[in-house]
């Protein structure tokens, strides 16, 4: 069978993707998602005297834990099914990219399957991270002591 042929045959056997439902689907649960983030950072502000300045790292944190315990009790995997990337973009993504990645190395145990697993895809992301803040850092301390802005 030639290139072309195979081509054409998959085209015909393929379910074809329903590109506007599946776009609308990650849309509304992403939207979705980072409603429940605004509504935890509005609880943050309102009962334990954060700012808006503040609001920031416990929020994401309470984020990254409801997906990370959604995802150990394998309901995150559903959504992401049902929404695509509209599961996968948000900061929840990564935690349940993390702990996914550490349930899948249980059984080679905690060191070198948990732990190193765990670390695979969460290395790469806070070593991008600190490098990115360290330079973005840099940037901000030229800026300040020429005296374009200020602290």
């Amino acid at each position: 069978m030639k290139e072309q042929q195979y081509n054409t045959l998959k085209e015909q056997i393929s379910p074809k993707t329903p590109l506007a439902i599946n776009c609308l689907k990650a849309f509304v649960v992403g939207g979705i998602i980072c409603c429940v983030g605004q509504a935890i950072s509005f609880f943050y502000m309102m009962f334990f005297d954060f700012t808006e300045k503040t609001v920031g790292n416990p929020t994401v944190a309470t984020m990254v834990f409801l997906a990370m315990l959604l995802t150990g009790l394998g309901l995150y995997r559903k959504l992401g099914q049902f929404a695509g990337a509209g599961s996968a973009v948000p900061v929840t993504g990564f935690g349940n990219a993390v702990v996914s990645s550490a349930i899948e190395g249980k059984s080679e145990g905690f060191v070198l399957g948990v732990g190193s697993n765990m670390f695979k895809l969460a290395g790469a992301v806070i070593l991008f991270g600190v490098v990115s803040a360290f330079f973005v850092t840099l940037v901000k301390l030229i800026l300040v002591s020429v005296g374009v802005v200020s602290w």
